[in-house]
Formats: structure tokens, C-alpha cells, sequence
């Protein structure tokens, strides 16, 4: 951080005369590791920097990006965005003007207990091979993975009104796999963290349970093989948190991200059936529906002190007793539409400027276990893990496929079943939300590869939530 704190130095002493501008720093290193079938894969390892200034002038808004952190690379940058504000003053959409102005001086760091190069390369393979050799219990398992995934990222905003943001990010992703196959069956069966990422360093192997969850990963596998098709009918449905993560990021986490409400995704991935007249009384889902945007959770993948814009991150309901309150906007998009919004403008690196993200969107617990949920069901399905989407571009129609279901009859578990999916229309399915697992049976979840905007970014998301039990919803099987 010190290095990009010396680079920062030297533009403020010869910062443009504009009348706004901001430079964003960022550092970044990604490793990979993983063993498959006992053979170690190729590792992957890459190292990033660079920056990206953001000027206002005239009235317009310009950005331009460079990995030359020379003063004399960050000048010839500053030219091209001084040209793009130039341009926006005449052609663009809105008053540059509305780019938020910040003077925040923050400083945020993950937590990290046991550190990344704590452990040798040779011991970490070590440990993948363990792994992936455990997966390895019966002859119809033909294919069995082990990997570790490794990011830091340093980041450093400076504003021209004196602001200073030094936030530093570690993130580990650990995961399983076990393919089992029997004459033309095939099933697939994830674990070990495998959608479990999250800040930290090699202490979360113990958190995810990594190596010991191999063998209930490789049986379920197995099972899989031999268990019936999922039925179809209308039925309730009961949602681990591992499909939970999925189902609150497409059908809630998307469509409130205003902008894509205001259309600025609407060439590239669509729109969102959410308007800007909803928000404070659009009836969004059941009233035991809360959810929040919460940047403050431990361990979780999008927890930070402030966005990319400069803005310090707070918590803040986003539908409360299911009632839709506010949108995922930055603050630029805040004043675009005039509402209000939350500290989620991202980017996923340095050549990419701030869009409306999501970030830690969490489901918050309600009372009792899955047991108490899965014991008011009369005839329906429990789902874990998903394996399949699909949703309309306006994020409102999707049908969801899982790795494993289980029939659940007279509130109780009677069995596997493979294949298992589930479809709906978004506000629809959670007005049908008639039970929320209480805060001992959620789990701090997330997603990897959310993408966005042209062009694309992709980028880290956390999502919390217990399981939770939705009633009346269009379950169908392997054969539909």
C-alpha cells in the first residue's frame, strides 16, 4: 500500500485543474491450484496494476485508465479523460456535475488468521491431493477434483477534495467435485466450499469443513445414480442456503440494481421489471421477506468500508417485512433518478470504472431450524445446490436446476431424488415465502463470477441466508 500511496503523491502535486477528479489504484495478484483425478492441474498465478482517473470538467464526465504509473503515464491518461469529459459535456446524458464528490479518508483490511504463503506450495498440493484421493471411494466415481483459489487486492482511491480510501482485500476459494456415472447415468455433486468462498485466508478450510466433506460429496454422488426423478406438480419447496445464494441474486439482487432500472444494461443484459415508482410500496414478497445490503459482514466476500465512487458503506434495508424500500444505486445513479440508494458503485479493477454492483445482499434469518420448516410440509421437495438458471432479461421469469433433491412427506425426509428444478416469476415466488430459518441454520455465501456492463465486469458478491420454505411452487423433473 505504501508504493501506491508514493504513486498517489506524485499526481495530487501535479493533478489537472479540473473541476472534480479522482485516481484509483489497485494491485492485484490470483492464484490457482488444483489436483484432478490425483494429477496436479497447471497453476495459475497473475499479478495486476494499474489505474483509472475519473475528471469532471465542463460539465461533462470522463475516464481513461493506464498500467503506466509513471507521472508521465498517469499525465498522457489524464489527457484522454480530459478529451472523453469534452465529449460527454456535448453529448451526454446527464450534468457530469452529478459524479459524487468525496473527502472520506477510510482504511479497511480482511481479517486473515492463518495467511495464504503461510503454507508451502508443496504442502498445499499436498493437501488438494488428500483431497481429491478421498473423493475417490468407488470405481462409478470417473472423474474427482480438489482446488484452492487465492486473490489480494490492494486498492487506493485519492479525490481531488482530499479524500483517501486504502482498503485492502484477501479472499480464499476452496471447492470439491465428484463425477459418478453408471451405464447412461451421470451425476455431479459439489462441496468443500466450492460455493463458500469468502474473505480470509487458509483458516476457511476448517470453516467449509474442505477435506472431510469428500466423502459425503462422492456418496451423494453415487446416490444420485440410483434415485428416482424428481417429481412435478405444484408443491411447497424447501431451499438450502446453497441455492438460496442463487435465488436472492437473480431474482432479487438484479433487478434492483438501479442501473439497470434507469436502462443502462438494457443492450447487454436486459432490464429489470422493477420501476422507480415501487420503490416504498411495491409488495415485493411475504412479509417475513427482509432484505439487506450489509458491507459490514466478517468473511463475507463484498464486505468493505467504502465503494468505488468514495462513499463509506452502511447498512441498509433494501425490502423490509416485504416491502421493496430502496434500490442498489450508487450515488451517482442516486442523483440521475432521485432516489435513494446505498454505497455499491464497484468496479472489478483498475480499467474498469464504478457501476452499480451488487455486493453483501443477505437474507436476514427468521425463527427455527430446517427441521421446523421441512415439518410444515405435507408434500414438496428440499433442494440443495444449484446446477442450472435461467431468467428473462427483465429478471422477472427463471426456472433454477439442482444438484439434489430430497422428497419431503408429512414433515418428514423420505428419500433422494435426482435431477430436481423449480420455475416461477420472480415477485410471485417470494410473496409465497411462508417460513425463514432462523439465524443458527444461515450461511454466509456468495458468487464469483457475477457479470455486468460493457465492457464486461465480473465480480465478487456475498449473499447470507438461512433455508427457507416457499409454498405452491412449479417443481419439475430430469424429464421436463
Amino acid at each position: 500500500m505504501q508504493s501506491l500511496r508514493e504513486i498517489a503523491a506524485r499526481f495530487t502535486a501535479r493533478a489537472p485543474a479540473v473541476d472534480y477528479w479522482t485516481l484509483r489504484l489497485v494491485d492485484e495478484e490470483h492464484e490457482r491450484l488444483a489436483v484432478r483425478q490425483g494429477v496436479a492441474e497447471p497453476s495459475a498465478l497473475s499479478l495486476s496494476s494499474g489505474a483509472m482517473l475519473t475528471l469532471v470538467a465542463g460539465g461533462g464526465l470522463g475516464y481513461a485508465a493506464t498500467s503506466d504509473l509513471s507521472p508521465g503515464g498517469l499525465a498522457t491518461a489524464a489527457g484522454r479523460a480530459l478529451e472523453s469529459a469534452r465529449l460527454h459535456a456535448r453529448l451526454g446524458l446527464f450534468d457530469g456535475h452529478l459524479y459524487p464528490r468525496s473527502s472520506a479518508r477510510v482504511e479497511y483490511q480482511t481479517p486473515v488468521t492463518s495467511p495464504w504463503r503461510g503454507l508451502s506450495l508443496a504442502d498445499k498440493l499436498g493437501l488438494l491431493a488428500a483431497a481429491c484421493a478421498a473423493l475417490e471411494i468407488d470405481e462409478r466415481i470417473v472423474d474427482s477434483a480438489a482446488w484452492l483459489g487465492y486473490r489480494r487486492v490492494d486498492q487506493l482511491l485519492v479525490t481531488a477534495d482530499g479524500g483517501e480510501l486504502a482498503q485492502r482485500f484477501e479472499y480464499l476459494s476452496p471447492g470439491l467435485v465428484a463425477v459418478a456415472n453408471q451405464g447412461s447415468q451421470t451425476q455431479t455433486r459439489q462441496g468443500g466450499g466450492a460455493d463458500w468462498a469468502g474473505q480470509g485466508g487458509l483458516e476457511r478450510l476448517a470453516l467449509v469443513g474442505f477435506r472431510e466433506d469428500a466423502r459425503r460429496v462422492a456418496e451423494e454422488a453415487i446416490a444420485l445414480l440410483d434415485a428416482p426423478e424428481c417429481p412435478t406438480g405444484t408443491m411447497d419447496l424447501v431451499l438450502t442456503p446453497s441455492q438460496m445464494v442463487l435465488q436472492i441474486h437473480e431474482s432479487i439482487g438484479h433487478p434492483l440494481e438501479l442501473d439497470r432500472i434507469l436502462g443502462d444494461e438494457r443492450n447487454y443484459a436486459g432490464t429489470s421489471f422493477v420501476t422507480p415508482e415501487m420503490f416504498g410500496r411495491y409488495q415485493y414478497g411475504s412479509p417475513l421477506l427482509n432484505v439487506t445490503f450489509d458491507p459490514g459482514v466478517p468473511g463475507e466476500l463484498a464486505s468493505y468500508a467504502a465503494d468505488d465512487e468514495g462513499t463509506p458503506a452502511e447498512r441498509a434495508y433494501l425490502i423490509r417485512d416485504g416491502i421493496l424500500e430502496r434500490p442498489l444505486g450508487g450515488r451517482l445513479s442516486q442523483a440521475r433518478s432521485g432516489l435513494p440508494g446505498v454505497a455499491n458503485a464497484r468496479a472489478c479493477a483498475w480499467d474498469r470504472p464504478p457501476i452499480d454492483r451488487m455486493a453483501n445482499i443477505n437474507l436476514e434469518p427468521g425463527t427455527g431450524s430446517i427441521s421446523d420448516l421441512i415439518a410444515q410440509v405435507e408434500r414438496g421437495v428440499l433442494m440443495d445446490t444449484n446446477r442450472s438458471w435461467s431468467i428473462d432479461d427483465s429478471r422477472n421469469k427463471f426456472q433454477f436446476g439442482c444438484e439434489l433433491g430430497r422428497l419431503i412427506v408429512d414433515g418428514e425426509l423420505r428419500g433422494l431424488v435426482r435431477n430436481p428444478g423449480y420455475r416461477g416469476i420472480s415477485a410471485e415466488f417470494w410473496r409465497g415465502l411462508a417460513a425463514v430459518g432462523g439465524p443458527p441454520s444461515a450461511e454466509v455465501r456468495g458468487v464469483l463470477n457475477c457479470g455486468k456492463g460493457e465492457p464486461n465486469q465480473s465480480v465478487y458478491v456475498g449473499h447470507s441466508s438461512p433455508p427457507c420454505l416457499f409454498r405452491g411452487v412449479a417443481v419439475f423433473g430430469g424429464g421436463e
